[in-house]
């Protein structure tokens, strides 16, 4: 009979189950021992030592619904029964009755015991981290609170069920209370809340953070970039600016509210949005879609649901984007009467601005064009600019509005101005340097439409000659200099004038043949009279000069034999 295979192992198998450990379970240091044994010797001195003052009013009648009342009638049995652990044991296991007394129970019984060396971890990413002795069927939060009622804010977690049936709870350094079915913070709890956020403040009942001063927050004054004004119940004011806010490592309204059960701040404190759009005409309100919008916004950042760095943005859009006439750009506001105004204040060259007020003469709606390059039609007869740089508004307009600008600046339609168009969005050239090379290069080409003959409809050599004459123009005498060595037959002649014409003959004799240099230089005369006509003619804007063009090149022809003009 065969043998059954031979078991295999791997080393460590032995130690294998001595290094299995329950998560969330640790040894506790010597600190953290210390801290429960003080803890909860003091619970079991006096059972109701986690409780917080009651300010408010509780309804101990007989067919009561308040959450309070029941949970206080019950923890008197169970601090009745603290030196019975047979109870105890039953209590924190059996599945009705008051949760926050079954905590009670398991932590009066680990109070009994002398081992506790192990310990739970209760970890909340707004409450923190505590640590605390696991026994009996309660709610972590709950014996984790308890047992570290000394902490001001863990303590909390104990009465969050209640909170949800809406009561309220308050708690700092030097106090707890409860204030019933009515959120009434005590002015200690907003003193010590205030000065342990997470943004520096100064001063008493009027507070600030850097970037504003103290008149400016007692008079409620309007700054040009905004800051936010907090209002509680005790007559405290607070004023936080943008730069204060921008800066958070813990959101401010987390911070403070975190000292409160529920946790909602909007409940305790009134918050304003101190600012209004530069040009806003102070004797008129803002729109009231805005004002909802702001209220929206403030209610989501009390809610700790908005970063306090997205607050001012959100704040200053909320207004901005509600404003249904005129001219916005940035945080700037301009009439309709104001639109010189508005393009002034629009940071480019003048040719984008004049880029800009063509789009703007073709408009039949609203727009508004955000800082990421989306552009929005809207109803209102309002055009918004987020970005106030001319550059990246002309970007997002140009494939929608580029042809516009073309054929309203430019005179430029069909196949040239969509090829032009085409360029300039894959690209995406500098619109200041764009513009203004295609104003020159346009102004070039209706001048040299001026010319009595199309390009390359004269014979040899006076369209050798012509083409000289418009690259002149075009891009300065210099540049033609290597054209004129490079002609061939007849043109290697009106290149030889060309260069006596312009007197850049030296060193450049050996370049031409003998029989070039004497037909050449018979033909200076008339290429001369010629050159100078297109001068007055493209040059000099003289559009009468036109005539005497005319003449210079039959002279021309004449001399070089050419033939009849076309």
């Amino acid at each position: 009979m065969a043998k059954p295979p031979a078991e295999v192992r791997f080393p460590g198998d032995r130690n294998r189950r001595k290094k299995i450990r329950m998560r969330g379970i640790k040894l506790a240091s010597k600190e953290i021992q210390n801290r429960l044994d003080r803890n909860l010797e003091e619970l079991m001195e006096d059972p109701e030592i986690f409780v917080p003052e009651i300010r408010g009013e509780v309804d101990g009648s007989f067919f009561s619904k308040d959450r309070m009342a029941r949970t206080l009638k019950e923890l008197s049995v169970v601090a009745s029964k603290r030196s019975d652990p047979r109870w105890l044991r039953k209590r924190m296991t059996k599945k009705g009755g008051d949760p926050v007394c079954c905590a009670l129970a398991g932590s009066l019984l680990a109070a009994s015991e002398e081992d506790r060396t192990t310990v739970a971890v209760f970890k909340n990413p707004l409450f923190g981290v505590a640590s605390y002795i696991r026994r009996g069927s309660g709610k972590q939060s709950h014996l984790a609170g308890i047992q570290n009622h000394t902490h001001p804010k863990i303590r909390l977690l104990v009465w969050d069920e209640h909170a949800k049936a809406g009561q309220w709870f308050f708690s700092w350094d030097g106090g707890f209370v409860f204030t019933g079915s009515t959120p009434s913070p005590p002015a200690e709890w907003v003193e010590w809340s205030l000065d342990n956020a997470s943004i520096e403040l100064s001063g008493d009942e009027i507070r600030w953070s850097r970037g504003l001063n103290e008149q400016t927050v007692a008079d409620g004054e309007l700054t040009e970039v905004g800051w936010l004004r907090m209002e509680f119940g005790d007559g405290t004011v607070v004023g936080l600016s943008q730069a204060a806010l921008a800066k958070t490592e813990e959101q401010f309204a987390q911070s403070v509210a975190m000292g409160m059960m529920p946790p909602r701040l909007s409940d305790v404190s009134s918050t304003e949005w101190m600012w209004r759009p530069q040009g806003w005409p102070e004797d008129r309100g803002l729109p009231e879609e805005g004002i909802e919008r702001l209220e929206e916004v403030l209610g989501a950042w009390l809610g700790l649901a908005l970063d306090d760095s997205l607050l001012t943005r959100s704040c200053r859009s909320s207004i901005l984007n509600s404003i249904c006439d005129g001219f916005v750009v940035g945080t700037h506001w301009f009439s309709e009467e104001a639109r010189v105004d508005f393009l002034e204040h629009m940071t480019g060259a003048a040719e984008e601005r004049a880029a800009l007020s063509c789009i703007l003469d073709s408009l039949e709606t609203g727009i508004h064009v955000r800082t990421d390059g989306v552009v929005l039609e809207i109803e209102d007869d309002v055009v918004r600019f987020e970005d106030s740089s001319c550059h990246p508004n002309l970007v997002a307009l140009w494939p929608e509005h580029g042809l516009t600008i073309l054929e309203g600046i430019y005179g430029m339609s069909g196949e040239e101005a969509e090829d032009i168009l085409s360029k300039q969005e894959k690209r995406k050239q500098g619109f200041g340097a764009f513009l203004r090379e295609l104003s020159v290069s346009r102004s070039t080409a209706m001048r040299l439409e001026r010319l009595p003959w199309e390009a390359g409809s004269l014979p040899s050599p006076l369209n050798f000659a012509d083409n000289l004459i418009r690259q002149a123009v075009d891009s300065g005498v210099a540049s033609t200099v290597s054209k004129a060595r490079k002609g061939k037959g007849l043109e290697m002649a009106m290149g030889w004038a060309w260069l006596n014409v312009h007197e850049r003959t030296e060193s450049d004799a050996w370049r031409f043949d003998e029989a070039s240099r004497d037909k050449g230089g018979d033909w200076v005369p008339a290429l001369q009279a010629l050159w100078d006509a297109a001068e007055d003619l493209l040059l000099n804007e003289n559009k009468d000069a036109v005539q005497d063009y005319e003449a210079a090149m039959k002279w021309l022809s004449e001399t070089s034999g050419s033939g009849q003009l076309p």
